[in-house]
């Protein structure tokens, strides 16, 4: 019988989503004796996706959820952190790591890296998303285009990196919000008519829904626009676009010809554009008066940040691979440019930016000998975090 391809939480825990070859090389450490040795295991990522310039790092909570207990101490940026994925001498900047036997967490490997690659690019595309659209609205609406499983993986990190609401129910209660969307096409086709669609829609629906109506179904936009206004009256909220490529045109054009007529008529209705929205195709957008962004798979579907895990130290001595940076490192930044400066742990001077500002430890511990250290922020409190540091980054922030 056909059934959802999910795994439950127990097997994750118990090591059922790791690669195949960690498990056989436990079982040698097992009949050889070894794997107890003390490791100090970093990650980092050697490039960013689509040559971004920082990420969003997310995704902490649920290693922490997932190695609670397992006698290892973690020490990571905290979730919501931008970072740069190379310091000024281009040394990979770690964004976490593990310390403890070997054996307690080589299992956890695959997971681990799932558990904060995918969120970190969905966070960093978000992040991206929302700088550009300055202070207008960002709508997550790309669960549509994932399994449905990780809904709320996604809107979490799509909601931490900046978006102001998300669409999936699931989504919203994971970080606390009320759910926010729009109207669906089929209510205009099951209607028949879009103006009736946008009367049952004023009529029915609770007051405390945000009447924005979807107008390009069947006619003009400027048209269904004004079906709209007349439908819904001084409850309108807003005008959605969400126009096929194949007969969009101009987007900039419509949105500033139909925000023109309304106000001709006297309605003031903001302006929601959605459909292959993008952090390169919002600043136009929003300088022809679009005010917000229904933004889908450009942010479910981002890029993953390829971080990997590599044993840098063995029993306090450097070890590590070809093309890794031996021994236990702290990441330092710049409280104000936002500069990376990578650094042997408790071994050198706290580094001075060249802009003159003394550098701030990043590198936090979150656990201790298995035990989760202090209370967890909140998703509207990395989502303020994440905020604030955007304000620092620099105006030209696509080639910063």
């Amino acid at each position: 019988m056909p059934e959802f391809h999910l795994v439950s939480e127990e097997d994750i825990r118990s090591g059922k989503t790791t690669d195949i070859y960690f498990e056989n090389i436990m079982e040698i450490f097992n009949k050889k004796g070894v794997g107890n040795e003390n490791v100090v295991a970093e990650f980092t990522a050697s490039s960013l996706p689509d040559e971004w310039r920082w990420g969003v790092f997310a995704g902490l909570d649920e290693v922490l959820c997932l190695l609670e207990g397992k006698n290892v101490d973690i020490y990571a940026l905290p979730e919501g952190t931008v970072f740069r994925h190379q310091d000024t001498e281009g040394v990979n900047t770690p964004v976490m790591f593990i310390e403890g036997s070997y054996k307690k967490f080589c299992i956890y490997e695959t997971p681990i890296l799932g558990l904060i690659c995918h969120p970190s690019g969905v966070a960093t595309k978000s992040a991206r998303v929302k700088k550009a659209a300055k202070s207008c609205d960002v709508m997550s609406f790309g669960i549509r285009r994932m399994h449905p499983g990780i809904a709320p993986v996604i809107d979490r990190a799509a909601y931490i990196g900046g978006c102001d609401s998300v669409s999936c129910i699931a989504g919203a209660e994971e970080v606390g919000i009320e759910p926010k969307g729009t109207m669906p096409h089929a209510l205009s086709i099951i209607f028949g008519d879009p103006k009736k669609a946008y009367k049952a829609f004023d009529d029915v629906l609770s007051k405390d829904i945000a009447r924005i109506a979807l107008v390009d179904t069947y006619y003009d936009e400027t048209i269904e626009s004004f079906m709209a206004a007349e439908a819904m009256g001084e409850n309108l909220y807003g005008i959605r676009l969400d126009t096929p490529t194949s007969r969009r045109g101009n987007l900039k054009k419509i949105a500033q010809e139909i925000k023109w007529e309304l106000k001709c008529r006297g309605v003031d209705a903001r302006i929601i554009a959605s459909g292959g929205i993008n952090e390169y195709t919002i600043p136009e957008l929003r300088k022809a008066g679009v005010d917000g962004f229904g933004v889908g798979t450009t942010i479910s579907n981002a890029d993953t940040i390829d971080f990997s895990m590599d044993i840098v130290e063995m029993d306090g001595k450097p070890s590590a691979k070809r093309g890794k940076f031996s021994e236990k490192k702290q990441a330092y930044r710049c409280p104000e440019c936002m500069t990376y400066k990578t650094k042997l742990w408790n071994k050198e001077d706290i580094p001075v930016c060249k802009c003159g500002n003394k550098m701030v430890p990043m590198l936090q511990k979150f656990m201790e000998n298995g035990k989760i250290l202090d209370d967890y922020p909140s998703a509207l409190d990395l989502k303020t975090n994440v905020t604030n540091q955007l304000q620092k980054l620099e105006a030209d922030w696509f080639n910063d």
